[in-house]
C-alpha cells in the first residue's frame, strides 16, 4: 500500500490486530497493494492534529498465493456481510433482555 497517500489508514487494536486500508475503498487488494494508477492518489502533506501512539504496527502479513487476490477478498467480504444481519439481531435481543428488568425498578428522584 502507498502509505504516503492521504487516503491510507492504518489502525492497530488492543488485541494486536492491525487494519490497513484505503479510506475510499479503492484498493481491492488491500493491505498488500494499491492500484498502480489510482485516480485518487494524493500525497499526504501534513500530519496536523494527529496523535501517534508508542506502539509500532506489526509488519504486513505475506501476500497470499494466487492470481486473483481481489476476488478472494470480495468473497470473504460477502461472507461477513451475509452474517451481519443475524449478528445484529442477536445483539439487539441480548440488549433487550439485559435492559428489560429495569422497567420494574422504580426510579429514584433527586
Amino acid at each position: 500500500m502507498r502509505t504516503e497517500c492521504k487516503h491510507y489508514e492504518s489502525r492497530t487494536y488492543a488485541n494486536g490486530d492491525t487494519v490497513r486500508k484505503c479510506d475510499l475503498n479503492l484498493a481491492p487488494e488491500a493491505p498488500w497493494r494499491c492500484p498502480d494508477e489510482c485516480p485518487e492518489f494524493s500525497r499526504r502533506l501534513s500530519d496536523v492534529a494527529w496523535s501517534y501512539g508508542t506502539m509500532v504496527s506489526p509488519p504486513t502479513p505475506d501476500e497470499p498465493e494466487g492470481e486473483d487476490i481481489a476476488a478472494l477478498l470480495r468473497e470473504a467480504k460477502s461472507v461477513v456481510n451475509a452474517a451481519a444481519p443475524d449478528v445484529l439481531e442477536q445483539l439487539d435481543a441480548e440488549r433487550r433482555r439485559a435492559t428489560g428488568w429495569r422497567r420494574f425498578i422504580p426510579r429514584r428522584r433527586s
